[in-house]
């Protein structure tokens, strides 16, 4: 009975563990890696035709990207998932082969222009994506289902989102058995729409998330409603849109949500009859999803509405733009309005066409409710650049640019502790995955240190037999070696570094002049330096 560590071990992003039980192979999640890429993951030990199961934690892509990549590469076992994480998938993995297709279309054209002869495939086809989803086996919370002989498991609502779970596995193996529970990404407290965490009550060893590891959310819940209630206001009665660059996925159904409340509540004076526009295809999709599972998975507020025939995420004024032609009338819409549209980083999208509308207007507001990666779109306008570029026309920036402070889908360090502190008992040890190298060394101190818990940060490629509880291969470090994508990984940086310059420029307009000219200096004289090369 073997645990392997595959990918997000001293890393965000790419979550995959590895199971052997018996002759039995199965996987915990198969995520893409997003974002920047620090260490190599480690290949699956067994052909991906002879996985017998995955076991889904939830939809986000980082968690299930890669489930396609599997089924085109042999998988044809069973993946189990709650029924709401199906749905979900079901609408994701699809956009994600999407885009996978559309990308490598794009590269071929401009390697064609080029002269080029290198043919680019996507990682993953349609096709891919819909064997994929023929493979899922929905499953309802907190009922234990007996996978095969010696598997077991059971699926607890986590709170990170629609359909989130942490897994408890009882595995058996020559009359031994051990329970293992992979935490998944354990969400934040009091999240609109969907419920709690709910704690476990006991588990031999424990594979868990540290994404915040390192840090706290603010310890007053922020006035969600209040604060876009200010904003809707002061940029109507400048007789501007409020846009908001949002993830189709949890984020949008959140904000209308919110919306549904201002609405009904009437506290937006003077434009009480203004129209939401929800303008992406993919969230209009998660929208019916989350309507759809709203007995399984709504907290008790939502459910409380739900009872006195209220749709919490639906209102009057609310219009979806599916087709591209729907979302091209927004911008004749000559009336103040809301406008959510993906994607939330601004990097693709129909959000990039309201921005080329909205940007410029200094009666208009940009409002951000989700982070910003290093290097996108969202990231510079954040930062306080001054002008960008969208479809090849620069664009100035004049509108003004908010942002709603402190939503997140994640525990904060507190909320971590809660939850490994709820196990009855302390587990023989906690494996400590899915977050920066820094914040999994911190949190594994933290869990030893301060709270006695036997915790361990594994490294991709890490072995540990969970029978004699020992570990069979502890593995080292490997960074990924820089091939072509690595060039513009550093280009993308160097491009978001450029940004903030300009940034903090702007922001310094009012210094010192002698302060102001030794920093022109400095940086005419890197400018000359690297001009030369």
């Amino acid at each position: 009975m073997e645990l392997m560590f595959i990918g997000a071990d001293h890393e965000v992003t790419g979550s995959c563990h590895y199971l052997r039980v018996g002759d039995r192979n199965i996987l915990v999640d198969y995520g893409m890696e997003q974002g920047i890429n620090v260490f190599e993951n480690s290949e699956l030990p067994v052909d991906a035709a002879l996985i017998d199961y995955v076991f889904l934690t939830h939809a986000h892509i980082d968690h299930s990207g890669l489930l396609p990549l599997l089924y085109a590469r042999g998988f044809r076992g069973s993946i189990y998932a709650t029924a709401a994480t199906c749905d979900l998938c079901s609408i994701m993995l699809r956009d994600c082969a999407h885009i996978q297709m559309q990308e490598a279309e794009w590269k071929n054209r401009k390697a064609k222009r080029s002269a080029g002869t290198a043919v680019t495939e996507p990682i993953y086809t349609m096709e891919d994506a819909d064997g994929t989803i023929r493979r899922l086996v929905p499953c309802d919370y907190e009922k234990e289902i007996d996978v095969c002989e010696g598997v077991r498991i059971r699926f607890t609502d986590i709170g990170h989102l629609l359909g989130s779970s942490s897994i408890e596995v009882w595995a058996t193996e020559h009359g031994v058995t051990k329970k293992i529970v992979f935490s998944g990404d354990i969400g934040n407290v009091d999240q609109p729409l969907i419920k709690n965490p709910r704690p476990t009550a006991e588990a031999d060893y424990v594979v868990m998330e540290s994404t915040y590891g390192d840090r706290l959310h603010s310890a007053e819940r922020p006035d969600y409603i209040g604060e876009l209630t200010k904003i809707l206001q002061t940029t109507f009665d400048r007789g501007g849109n409020v846009v908001i660059p949002s993830f189709a996925v949890g984020r949008t159904q959140e904000m209308l949500y919110f919306l549904r409340q201002i609405k009904a509540d009437r506290l937006v004076r003077g434009h009480e009859n203004f129209t939401v526009y929800v303008d992406s295809p993919l969230a209009v999709e998660a929208t019916g999803i989350f309507q759809k599972n709203e007995y399984e998975c709504f907290d008790e507020a939502a459910m409380d509405l739900v009872r006195q025939g209220i749709n919490p995420i639906a209102f009057p004024g609310l219009r979806l733009a599916i087709t591209s032609d729907e979302s091209k009338e927004i911008n004749f819409d000559n009336e103040p309005k809301v406008i959510i549209s993906a994607s939330g980083m601004c990097e693709a999208g129909r959000i990039r066409h309201h921005l080329k509308h909205n940007l410029w207007r200094p009666e208009c507001t940009i409002l951000f409710v989700g982070y910003q990666a290093v290097g996108t779109l969202g990231r510079a306008i954040v930062e306080g650049a001054k002008e960008v570029r969208l479809f090849g026309e620069p664009i100035e920036i004049r509108a003004q640019i908010a942002k709603l402070v402190g939503m997140s889908g994640h525990a904060d360090k507190n909320g971590l502790l809660e939850w490994i502190e709820g196990f009855h008992r302390k587990p023989q040890k906690v494996f400590v995955v899915h977050g920066e190298d820094s914040v999994c060394r911190l949190f594994t101190e933290c869990l030893k240190i301060e709270h006695g818990i036997d915790a361990y940060a594994p490294y991709s490629g890490t072995r540990f037999d969970l029978v004699e509880g020992r570990f069979l291969c502890e593995a080292e470090p490997v960074a990924v070696k820089k091939k072509a994508r690595g060039i513009s990984d550093v280009f993308a940086r160097l491009l978001a570094s450029g940004q903030r310059l300009i940034a903090v420029i702007h922001k310094n307009e009012d210094g010192a002049n002698k302060d102001l000219a030794k920093f022109a200096d400095q940086i005419n004289a890197l400018c000359d330096k690297w001009d030369r090369n």
